[in-house]
């Protein structure tokens, strides 16, 4: 397969067939195409519109070159959980995710975050967990280890997946959301049995829904926030799609049913990676801005409704008194 003759497709904004997607994810990973090349493909598949032949052979070609955490590689023994967004949202936001990921290890649930450097954010879930002292180069087998000690590890993408090398300093230039923002929420190498997964971009939520179907997740939840954002937020309702062993069902939370305050979009927003750091310090402590600790609340609320402690309500109770408490065991790895 000539890759100039798949790009002018692209061009053409024609869809590409399983095995010409195929060929170009496979030759991206192998580290065969220029920066150049790989800049024209990411903007082609997004002018043509990203399908889930292109998002089902990028997950393929990613996971076939991912490196395995020892002892997580198949059926786990209790839940695993993974908190993420798509990122691309535009929003500049503080890092909900990661906070949330945090409160849920610190409850005793098992979570493997995996996570990047900001791309086109003001600080991504690597930049703030590095900030709080937690590691980023792990092995696998150090990765293990911290799940089963701190119930919680970072899996630090570039790390994981080091064919990326090939393709992060193209993202880095683009600087704008590309297929591997979809992508990213699917290449978990723990292989979680449960998401919470937030699309900044609602016409794409089916896509994310119809693949998470194919990966064998037990349980999800995967959403697009108001106001376009890639988290539950508080001042609209979230719709989406719940999956549920094999089963794919349309919900929507309504955080005023929940008893959470309406507050407005630039409540969450930070101004740089320094003024998200602090924040997120200050949330993990309790003493965050309301708008944010009641955003963690909702999202933590999500996750536990996931791992069955009960009705969102009922989990709405539980998430606002964990936050309002803040961490009770401290950071994990922080000492």
């Amino acid at each position: 397969m000539i890759i100039s003759e798949i790009l002018e497709k692209l061009a053409l904004r024609e869809s590409l067939t399983d095995e010409q997607a195929d060929s170009m994810f496979t030759e991206l990973m192998d580290g065969n195409m220029t920066e150049a090349q790989t800049g024209a493909f990411l903007m082609g598949l997004r002018a043509k519109g990203e399908d889930s032949t292109d998002l089902a052979a990028g997950v393929r070609a990613c996971l076939a070159h991912a490196r395995r955490i020892p002892g997580f590689e198949g059926d786990h023994d209790v839940p695993v959980f993974d908190t993420v967004g798509t990122g691309g949202d535009g929003q500049f936001s503080f890092n909900n995710s990661t906070a949330v990921s945090l409160f849920l290890a610190d409850m005793g649930y098992t979570v493997a975050k995996h996570g990047n450097r900001a791309q086109s954010s003001s600080c991504g879930s690597a930049d703030a967990l590095e900030a709080l002292g937690v590691p980023l180069e792990q092995t696998p087998e150090e990765a293990a280890e911290g799940l089963r000690k701190y119930n919680f590890v970072f899996l630090f993408a570039p790390a994981y997946h080091p064919a990326f090398k090939y393709v992060m300093p193209v993202r880095r230039q683009l600087g704008i959301r590309t297929l591997f923002n979809f992508m990213g929420p699917l290449l978990n190498p723990v292989r979680p049995t449960h998401q919470l997964i937030g699309v900044g971009d609602p016409d794409r939520l089916f896509l994310m829904g119809e693949t998470l179907l194919l990966t064998g997740v037990k349980r999800a939840l995967i959403f697009a926030g108001a106001g376009g954002f890639d988290e539950l937020t508080t001042w609209g309702v979230n719709r989406g799609y719940i999956i549920d062993d094999g089963r794919m069902d349309k919900t929507a939370i309504d955080p005023a049913r929940l008893g959470f305050t309406r507050h407005a979009p630039d409540d969450v927003r930070v101004t740089g990676k320094e003024d998200a750091v602090a924040k997120l310090r200050d949330i993990l402590a309790g003493k965050g801005p309301r708008a944010m600790m009641d955003m963690v609340a909702l999202n933590l609320a999500g996750c536990l409704h996931l791992l069955d402690q009960g009705t969102m309500a009922e989990c709405a109770d539980i998430a606002r008194d964990v936050v309002n408490q803040g961490l009770q065991k401290g950071i994990p790895y922080a000492g």
